[in-house]
C-alpha cells in the first residue's frame, strides 16, 4: 500500500485548505485512514480518523467544528478540509492507513505512512 497526500501550502488565519491522500496498491474495503500532523519541536499527534467502510469520523478536540474528514471511495482517496484554520495548525501532515476498520487516534494501529505535506498558517 503507497500514501500519497497533497494539498498543503500557506495559508492566512480564517482561510481554508484542502489536503488529500490517494491510496494504491492492495487494500480491502475494511480499512480506515488517519490524518496525523507533527509541528517542529512537538510530537506527532492525531487530527482525524475516517473508517472506509462506514464512513464513521473522529476528531481531535483541537479541529473539531473547523476541520472536516471525507473519502472517495472510487479514488481511493481520502481529504482533510481545513477551515477556518490558526497558526497553531502550521505542521507536516501525514496521512495513515490502518487495517483494521476502527477510525482510532491510536498511531500504533496504522501500518501505512505517507509522506508528509506541510501546512503553514500565517496570521
Amino acid at each position: 500500500v503507497q500514501l500519497q497526500a497533497s494539498g498543503g501550502g500557506l495559508v492566512q488565519d480564517g482561510g481554508s485548505l484542502r489536503l488529500s491522500c490517494a491510496a494504491s496498491g492492495r487494500t480491502s474495503s475494511s480499512y480506515a485512514m488517519a490524518w496525523f500532523r507533527q509541528a517542529p519541536g512537538k510530537e506527532r499527534e492525531f487530527v482525524a480518523a475516517i473508517s472506509w467502510r462506514s464512513g464513521n469520523t473522529y476528531y481531535a478536540d483541537s479541529v473539531k467544528g473547523r476541520f472536516i474528514i471525507s473519502r472517495d471511495n472510487a479514488k481511493n482517496t481520502m481529504y482533510l478540509q481545513m477551515n477556518s484554520p490558526k497558526p497553531e495548525d502550521t505542521a507536516l501532515y501525514y496521512c495513515a492507513l490502518s487495517l483494521t476498520g476502527w477510525a482510532t487516534d491510536e498511531a500504533s494501529r496504522y501500518r501505512y505512512w505517507g509522506q508528509g505535506t506541510q501546512v503553514t498558517v500565517s496570521s
